[in-house]
């Protein structure tokens, strides 16, 4: 009896498996040409063809030996594998959440809770009820962070305004790079996917770290207005493609690039990677999601360089010499000059050089020796003075990165050199010259890249080539009593170039350093030391060069920017001359679409005189 029980019990368990097993799957229909499914796998449309390639370069991210070309194939194999009976951090269900979360919704399946113990645990310890979009300004010493750099933090429950937002975590997707790599190596490789990309999850307190103390970038924080449905469809996603490899670019596929996508997961139908053409500028991928709403409030996190700057810039000129001498060694923080001033002034003086002092010792790498007692000296001082707070940090300013104009710029323009004239149009894809609107922008800096200047001549209808800009960067920081920053500048592509009888198109190579001193608010004069190379078979010896100098003064304010200088070269392979140039620009700005803008120069060169002038209109999207 008891044998013959355990064969029926035998029999039906087999018979319910077997049905289990039988059920047939729901008919998906056109469900793998849904957007949300093929933003779930990364998939997108072929150039050529009606097809779609899965942008993950890794064999693990696809359940189906077809799933990187296939989104049906792919999709009926997640299906298949997540109906499976069975869990364990092994089952399609624990590696893909997001997408059974998703296929569930929509063919309305059981949603019976999942066996993944690892997943669960991954997702308590982040305890994330928002989201919020750093920011991290630009910083042109790294090819990386040229355009500035942007991830997400995971904020926990805040139950009271005393929740430290520094401990939370954050997501963030860069270039697995040696640490070998040379900065020339890390821009070949960026720009040709040479590097893989890997998504990664570190505690904010190492981004502040590194971006605001060490690189000295400002951070802006943008809280989004996700849902908890959505913010936990995001970790699901992000658990997903967590340690995938995905094939970094440096101009699209960057960190920008992947972080809309998590946002298209999390909120179907933002649809902000339709918004990516070329390019994916951080600021400009910033700007997108402002615009499609999904910012609930905004935080301005200044950098110590910043906050420190700020401190010295609030000091009259004759406290600032005294904070710099006190902070060198020069002066005792207890000398009578220092005594001699009021509660205030001597608090604002001992506060700037404690800060100041402190920022150059992890900065800078101070001499303890030097840093320590100097600090205590300032401190002890300080505690002396009683009711006079401590001043108030750097000021949120006034335009936004994400405020600023657009990064494309198309220009118009008609001039005339020597007696021809001609017509001009212009090309850049990216980003901002020091004569651009400069607000969202570092004052100072320059950054273009694959810019095109095509001319029309006049006189005889011929169409050339004025100059096709590679990669143009110049970084104009003045110096003062406090920071010795070295101005420079670097470019790259092809030009005009005059051999005597003929202009010719030459490649070209270009730098220099030096320095610039703040004249007055958003003036500069700046003086760096040159070098250019230039190679084709016209020239006599198929290239020349020429050591140089460029004195200038630069002027930004958000009405108008203007840049004059004096510029010579002297040409000392081929052909063994000067060229001297006097030169003028400016521009007016109407708001953050367009600018008009006027050129001159007078030339010397072969011992003849040119001039050139140039008006026209600049119009950014």
């Amino acid at each position: 009896m008891r044998t013959s029980l355990r064969f029926a019990l035998a029999f039906v368990w087999l018979a319910s498996g077997f049905n289990a097993l039988a059920t047939p799957l729901p008919d998906t229909g056109n469900l793998h040409q849904h957007p949300a499914w093929l933003t779930l796998v990364h998939y997108q449309p072929d150039r050529f063809g009606d097809g779609y390639t899965g942008q993950a370069d890794d064999d693990d991210f696809f359940l189906s030996a077809n799933g990187k070309t296939s989104p049906k194939a792919e999709l009926d194999a997640t299906l298949e594998a997540i109906t499976r009976p069975g869990g364990g951090d092994n089952h399609a269900r624990c590696r893909f959440p997001a997408r059974d979360r998703w296929l569930r919704d929509q063919l309305d399946l059981a949603q019976q809770p999942a066996d993944c113990p690892a997943f669960d645990q991954w997702t308590e310890e982040l305890n994330t009820e928002t989201v919020t979009l750093v920011f991290a300004a630009s910083y042109l010493n790294s090819p990386s962070s040229m355009f500035g750099h942007t991830f997400l933090r995971l904020d926990p429950p805040q139950e009271d305004e005393e929740t430290n937002l520094i401990l939370a975590n954050t997501i963030s997707y860069a270039a697995d790079a040696a640490a070998h790599d040379s900065e020339i190596l890390f821009a070949y490789k960026g720009i040709f996917g040479g590097y893989p990309g890997i998504t990664s999850i570190q505690p904010y307190y190492e981004k502040i770290r590194l971006y605001s103390d060490i690189e000295h970038r400002d951070l802006w924080e943008y809280q989004l207005n996700l849902t908890q449905s959505e913010v936990d469809m995001m970790l699901a996603h992000t658990w997903e493609i967590r340690d995938r490899n995905f094939d970094y670019y440096f101009f699209d596929e960057n960190c920008a690039y992947r972080l809309l996508a998590l946002i298209d997961v999390a909120r179907p139908g933002t649809d902000l990677l339709d918004e990516v053409g070329t390019h994916a500028i951080p600021s400009d991928t910033v700007r997108w999601v402002v615009d499609r709403g999904l910012v609930e409030d905004v935080y301005y996190r200044p950098s110590a360089a910043t906050s420190v700057s700020h401190s010295i810039d609030s000091l009259p000129d004759e406290h600032q010499t005294l904070a710099a001498a006190i902070a060198n060694g020069y002066v005792e923080a207890d000398a009578p000059e220092v005594k001699a001033l009021n509660d205030e002034e001597r608090a604002r003086v001992l506060d700037t050089t404690y800060d100041y002092v402190r920022y150059q010792s992890e900065a800078d790498g101070w001499p303890r020796e030097h840093a320590a007692p100097l600090s205590h000296d300032l401190l002890k001082e300080r505690s002396q003075i009683r009711g006079v707070a401590a001043q108030n940090g750097a000021p949120e300013p006034a335009i936004r990165d994400d405020q600023g104009h657009d990064t494309f710029r198309a220009s118009l323009s008609g001039g005339r050199i020597g007696d021809r004239n001609f017509a001009e149009v212009t090309l850049r894809p990216a980003y901002h010259d020091v004569l651009d609107p400069p607000a969202g922008y570092r004052g100072g800096a320059q950054l273009q890249f694959l810019r095109l200047d095509a001319r029309l001549y006049t006189d005889n209808d011929e169409l050339q080539i004025e100059q096709l800009t590679g990669v143009e960067i110049r970084s104009l920081s003045p110096r003062n009593q406090f920071f010795s920053p070295l101005s420079w500048q670097v470019g790259f592509g092809g030009r005009r170039t005059d051999t005597e009888t003929n202009r010719v198109f030459a490649p070209y190579l270009e730098g220099g350093a030096g320095g610039s001193w703040q004249l007055a608010t958003g003036t500069q004069a700046f003086a760096i030391a040159t070098a250019d190379l230039e190679i084709d078979d016209d020239l006599r010896r198929g290239y020349d060069a020429a050591p140089g100098a460029d004195l200038g003064i630069l002027h930004q304010n958000n009405r108008f920017s203007l840049l004059g200088g004096v510029k010579t070269k002297a040409w000392i392979v081929s052909s063994q001359h000067r060229q001297d140039q006097a030169y003028l620009e400016g521009n007016w700005h109407f708001g953050r679409e367009f600018s008009l803008f006027g050129k001159f120069s007078r030339e010397d060169h072969y011992d003849r005189y040119r001039s050139t002038w140039q008006l026209g209109l600049h119009a950014y999207f």
